[in-house]
């Protein structure tokens, strides 16, 4: 397999190779947005209760979180094009499977360990530590450009799915995913078949040591902790922020089906929720090359919390559009922020298995979260309250991150707002 050389960074191949990388990450994508929208469905169909059927939705995030970090480490072995492959073919036999259980088991099992664990973790985690290799002065919009391919996905799935739903039933639709996932990302994959450049020569000890002082990307001890406790703050505050995330993403077809709009109105919302977190997103990458990482996701966590505030007075069709709307805006950046973090205060040789850990505990708060809002609409009846425990993580992160934030500036680690320009923020 051929090995690009440091040419290739930045290179028009290198853009490329982002750009099947986003059609990679918009197709297999499928696995995370389809439990949403064929949630009221399936629960009709094995007559059990919103919390039963949301357990698999929390299955599937759980094997995308797992798979995203056992993905990663086969790319380094065999080059990215080995999980993609193996991801096309996981989630065309999860997609099948699922579409002809028999029972609810069944269909989480297959959600879970199929699409979850060996598909859609393809597509996500390893095409983003790959990314990371093809760029430099440049990473934190190609960051941002790669992972704009999960929220494409939220926007072009759920209106497609609901429409075969309404035509021909959820199974028979899940039964065609798969098939067009195969078809599709098999060939895809071959396309990432060059391996990255080499990193940069290590720069000799002396030079280390002055970059300790310079700046935090090198440091022994990122913002004065140690590593672990950093990564470790880092991985709740991903849990948190994303279970406050999973609320409306997750439940609002089904909420706008209790309030008697329809399935088909959540779904366009659930759609212009992730075609605005796209653009959210794409905005976030260049925000994060001027402020960094740190700014980036304080920025993106309080103006989550304003929307899941205005979610609460929020009960009628056009209201609805419009925070759905403006919470799609607000929250798109999140998570990509976590992994130009972990570039700005970890060594470079460590990079990519903390942000397969990072970006774990992100899916696994958008996991525990899609379960804990099903669970508190069946103890309570009502999604008032779940929107509720959603602020309520979601204030959590900002605890952590403005505690970190904090502790930076104090360590002059963080530039002053007025001085921080494209490039300065990262070694």
């Amino acid at each position: 397999m051929h090995t690009a050389t440091r040419d290739a960074v930045e290179s028009s191949y290198a853009w490329g190779r982002l750009a099947i990388s986003l059609l990679l990450m918009t197709i297999g994508g499928a696995g995370m947005y389809s439990i949403t929208v064929v949630l009221p469905a399936m629960q009709q169909d094995f007559s059990v209760s919103r919390g039963e059927a949301s357990l698999a939705y929390t299955l599937t995030m759980i094997g995308f979180g797992v798979g995203g970090i056992l993905m990663g480490r086969l790319a380094d072995r065999f080059g990215v094009m080995v999980p993609v492959m193996l991801g096309g073919l996981g989630l065309g036999l999860g997609f099948i499977g699922a579409g002809l259980a028999p029972s609810l088991l069944l269909f989480c099992l297959a959600q879970g360990l199929l699409v979850g664990l060996l598909g859609t973790s393809a597509t996500f985690a390893p095409l983003v530590a790959d990314t990371t290799q093809w760029f430099d002065r440049r990473r934190g919009i190609a960051l941002a450009i790669c992972m704009s391919g999960n929220y494409t996905a939220g926007t072009v799935w759920p209106p497609i799915m609901q429409f075969f739903i309404d035509s021909v039933g959820w199974r028979q639709t899940y039964v065609g995913m798969g098939l067009f996932c195969m078809l599709s990302m098999v060939p895809l994959a071959l396309v990432l078949r060059r391996r990255p450049p080499p990193a940069p020569a290590p720069v000799s000890m002396q030079a280390r040591t002055a970059a300790d002082v310079a700046g935090p990307r090198t440091s022994t001890r990122p913002l004065g902790l140690n590593p672990n406790l950093l990564l470790g703050l880092l991985c709740v505050a991903g849990v948190s922020c994303c279970v406050a995330m999973s609320m409306p993403q997750v439940h609002i077809v089904a909420y706008c089906g209790d309030l008697g709009f329809g399935a088909a109105r959540g779904a366009e919302m659930l759609s212009l929720m992730l075609g605005l977190g796209v653009v959210s997103r794409l905005v976030s990458g260049w925000i994060c090359d001027r402020i960094g990482g740190l700014r980036t996701l304080l920025l993106g966590s309080l103006l989550q919390g304003v929307a899941l505030l205005l979610f609460l007075p929020a009960d009628g069709l056009l209201s609805l559009y419009l925070v759905a709307g403006l919470f799609g805006l607000f929250q798109g950046g999140i998570v990509p922020a976590y992994a130009l973090i972990v570039r700005e205060y970890f060594p470079a040789n460590q990079a990519g298995a903390r942000t397969g850990t990072v970006l774990m505990a992100t899916l696994l708060g958008m996991a525990l979260g899609g379960w804990m809002s099903g669970a508190v609409f069946d103890l309570t009846g009502s999604y008032r309250a779940a929107f509720f425990n959603g602020i309520a993580w979601n204030f959590l992160n900002l605890a952590i991150v403005g505690w970190l934030l904090h502790r930076a500036s104090g360590l002059g680690l963080v530039k002053p707002w007025r001085l921080v320009e494209a490039g300065q923020v990262r070694a």
